[in-house]
């Protein structure tokens, strides 16, 4: 008897990479995956292939190319990738043709990465945090906050599957310690004092693998995730363990975090003032329990920095 397919999109990303990943090293072999890439030829897609993945190409702009995709599968593993573009708009598109492929293959489980909708705290006429392109707060989060509804109104059996802060930004996305004039390291989000959910990249993979194997308690369900919940201290201090010299925490203001110059420096600027704001709300909706019970193995930061400090670029 074959297996049910598990269509995994971003399947050479961060996150559907993990998850694929996690599906092919499970002894049980509970699905075949199918590995969804725009580049079938990328070493990263070679590797699954290697690893027992089918390969195929589509593309989140090509609505009829993720029909093809979806043509039998069983459930679905839906991410887009905001920073690709910067186009929140694009963003929204590309999760209705995702809906729209589901909900035409007869999909029966599909797991949505999702952030919130910071829209429905913060009004765009509220003056606490500038709003950006017109009509958004967050835009990064926003799109895809208003996207589940294409998902859960749209007849599309879903669980959303509320993500957290990579601690890999701080290798990939520039977010790392930064030497400052005085010689010293220091780490600058402008997160103030709040208590922060962070988890390992690769985890938000093997966590919602998880979510598709207990499909009978996670479908139709909202569920948040993080390996830990850290002050901007207690990262800086872990991460000059790691990397064996100190690193000071910097909480530098929103409004400074905007305007260093890079390209969604605003958009993360009004990020971490979300978090930092409304902090309790969003530290609850991603408890690290449910998390563990989802993924025993789930690393904390510290088992993050054992694997990958020396990956963190130091000047």
């Amino acid at each position: 008897m074959s297996l049910p397919v598990l269509v995994v999109l971003g399947a050479t990303g961060a996150q559907g990479g993990g998850l694929a990943r996690a599906a092919l090293a499970d002894p049980a072999r509970r699905f075949a995956v199918r590995a969804v890439t725009r580049r079938p030829d990328a070493p990263a897609a070679r590797a699954l292939a290697q690893a027992g993945a089918q390969v195929v190409a589509a593309d989140l702009d090509d609505a009829a190319s993720l029909a093809r995709a979806f043509d039998g599968a069983h459930g679905v593993f839906a991410v887009t990738n905001f920073w690709e573009h910067f186009s929140p708009e694009r963003e929204l598109a590309q999760a209705g043709a995702i809906a729209g492929a589901a909900r035409g293959a007869g999909v029966r489980h599909l797991v949505w990465s999702t952030l919130e909708d910071t829209r429905r705290t913060l009004a765009l006429d509220d003056p606490r945090m500038p709003t950006l392109m017109g009509r958004y707060k967050v835009p990064h989060f926003d799109a895809k906050g208003e996207a589940d509804a294409l998902f859960t109104g749209g007849g599309v059996p879903t669980t959303l599957l509320y993500t957290s802060f990579y601690w890999d930004n701080f290798i990939h996305f520039g977010l790392g310690p930064r030497r400052m004039p005085t010689g010293e390291l220091a780490l600058v989000l402008p997160i103030g004092d709040a208590a922060m959910p962070g988890i390992a990249a690769e985890d938000i993979g093997a966590c919602a693998y998880a979510v598709f194997r207990r499909s009978e308690a996670t479908l139709g369900r909202s569920l948040g995730i993080a390996g830990e919940h850290l002050t901007l201290a207690a990262m800086a201090a872990a991460m000059g363990r790691a990397l064996g010299e100190p690193v000071i925490p910097y909480a530098m203001p929103p409004s400074e975090f905007a305007r260093l110059g890079f390209p969604g420096a605003d958009d993360l600027a009004n990020m971490f003032q979300f978090k930092r704001d409304f902090e309790d709300a969003f530290r609850a909706r991603r408890p690290v329990a449910t998390t563990q019970a989802l993924l025993p193995g789930v690393l904390d930061f510290e088992g993050w920095l054992a694997r990958h400090a020396a990956r963190i670029p130091v000047a």
